[in-house]
């Protein structure tokens, strides 16, 4: 019998499908968000030091014991590591432009919007962790 494997990407929208709650307008883009960082990544073009930045807000999606970790919060969990996917994604979009990142979203929402409204809210609830988080990965 073969074992069929998960993408992330599904493990994510799993995680997240059912949530209902406070946070429910922008940690449901997370799945989309993780898809458009490795969807970035395999981008050519890409700066090599953005590439770095991308595969560590990628990591941190997977790590089990982040800043907020999604086993002891569930869905809230997340915000952290959404906090860090757009703040990777805003350095791109100042890079390369919105029409860069437009080009490779699927979600159903305007790119720039989404990554206004996540960055915006994720940025707010996470308060003084943002440092932490910044810190986690070795940005800034």
């Amino acid at each position: 019998m073969e074992k069929e494997y998960k993408d992330f990407y599904d493990v994510l929208r799993e995680n997240l499908d059912t949530y209902r709650g406070d946070y429910e307008r922008f940690v449901d883009y997370g799945p989309e968000l993780f898809k458009l960082l490795t969807d970035v990544l395999n981008e050519k073009s890409l700066n090599p030091k953005i590439r770095l930045k991308v595969c560590a807000a990628l990591g941190y999606f997977v790590v089990p014991f982040d800043i907020i970790p999604e086993q002891i919060y569930g869905p809230h969990g997340y915000i952290d590591d959404i906090y860090l996917c757009i703040y990777v994604l805003k350095e791109i979009q100042d890079e390369k432009g919105i029409v860069f990142l437009d080009e490779l979203w699927e979600g159903d929402e305007e790119i720039e919007d989404v990554l206004d409204v996540c960055y915006h809210q994720s940025k707010e609830i996470l308060g003084e962790k943002v440092q932490e988080i910044m810190d986690y990965v070795g940005f800034k």
